[in-house]
């Protein structure tokens, strides 16, 4: 049997109502939360969406551009941005670099995955195999030898080989369910928000089945998704402004009110402390908020500096622990964390 655990916060108080009882926790209140500092690069190519960075290993951050069509790099050292073209009207979502520094790409209008060689900017592209999948949305390695991506109005999750091109792919069970946030914990095992309903979604990576959870509350809608050490799955309620977690281990949820009372919480990461941080992208300017789970506080609230429109994807780069997002207002960021 389930147990809920939820916990709002008002006036950055935090009051927890266990599940079947009563019982007040202690309120905790943030002392002057601690604002941490930020950087903002424009981007050369007006009016791009750049978005969805990911660190090469040499420490190079990419980019797409989903409006322009295009994927960049940016240079710490030098502060010197560069891109390399892609096919007109692929309108690139995601983008994650591996290892041997090969970019995979999201051709979220054109259907397919693309692999890309960062010298060259030479591509293979690899179109998905049902024809009713058309928009590759968000990428996720497996740490093995598959990338695990979501398909958002397509109602689907698949997998792609990387040693083959070829790709597997599961319908979710529900309709207009919208996969979108996707992560895969210590175990291999994806992780998926469903953005069109209130629920969770995971694959058994041995067997391709797929599970929906329910969260607690109906009106919610979960948008990302961060997985810290324990496997705990964090993700950002967008519509009713909550952070949530979710122990697969207990099958317990726990949520906590956003410290802004109109929120839109969308992108998140988790840091190698396992302190969660996310943005609220519905305040003006956005605002950059961490979260202690030891704690259960919120403890850093920082604005995003360009005000940013929406913040959509973040990646934790533990070499500089830092967090880098794009945003609407045509930045790449740099969120340098205590």
């Amino acid at each position: 049997m389930r147990t809920l655990t939820v916990l709002a916060l008002a006036a950055f108080a935090v009051q927890a109502t266990m599940a079947q009882t009563e019982q007040e926790a202690a309120p905790r209140v943030p002392v002057a939360p601690l604002k941490i500092e930020m950087t903002e690069w424009t981007v050369p190519w007006p009016d791009t969406r750049p978005r969805d960075p990911d660190v090469a290993p040499n420490g190079t951050v990419w980019l797409v551009g989903q409006g322009g069509d295009y994927v960049a790099h940016f240079d710490p050292r030098s502060l010197e941005f560069a891109r390399l073209e892609l096919p007109p009207g692929t309108g690139p979502h995601n983008l994650i670099v591996d290892r041997d520094a090969y970019l995979w790409i999201a051709g979220n209008r054109q259907g397919y995955i693309g692999r890309m060689n960062p010298n060259t900017g030479q591509m293979t592209r690899f179109p998905m195999p049902d024809d009713a999948v058309k928009d590759p949305h968000t990428l996720v390695f497996s740490g093995r030898d598959h990338i695990w991506f979501t398909a958002q109005w397509s109602n689907f999750v698949g997998r792609l080989t990387k040693s083959t091109g070829a790709i597997e792919l599961l319908e979710v069970p529900i309709e207009k369910s919208r996969p979108y946030g996707i992560r895969i914990d210590s175990q291999g095992r994806p992780w998926v928000a469903l953005l069109g309903t209130n629920a969770l979604a995971t694959v058994d990576p041995e067997t391709m089945t797929l599970e929906v959870i329910r969260t607690p509350r109906e009106p919610s809608r979960l948008r990302r998704i961060a997985i810290t050490s324990d496997d705990s799955v964090w993700y950002t309620d967008y519509s009713e402004g909550f952070l949530g977690r979710y122990r697969a281990q207990t099958g317990e949820f726990s949520e906590w009110k956003n410290p802004s009372e109109s929120s839109g919480p969308y992108a998140i990461a988790a840091d190698s402390q396992d302190r969660v941080w996310f943005v609220e992208t519905w305040p003006d300017p956005n605002l950059f908020v961490g979260f202690d789970p030891a704690t259960e506080s919120f403890f850093s609230i920082t604005p995003v500096p360009s005000g940013a429109g929406a913040v959509r994807h973040m990646v934790f780069d533990p070499r500089t622990n830092s967090i880098w997002f794009g945003t609407d207002t045509n930045n790449l960021a740099q969120a340098r964390l205590p």
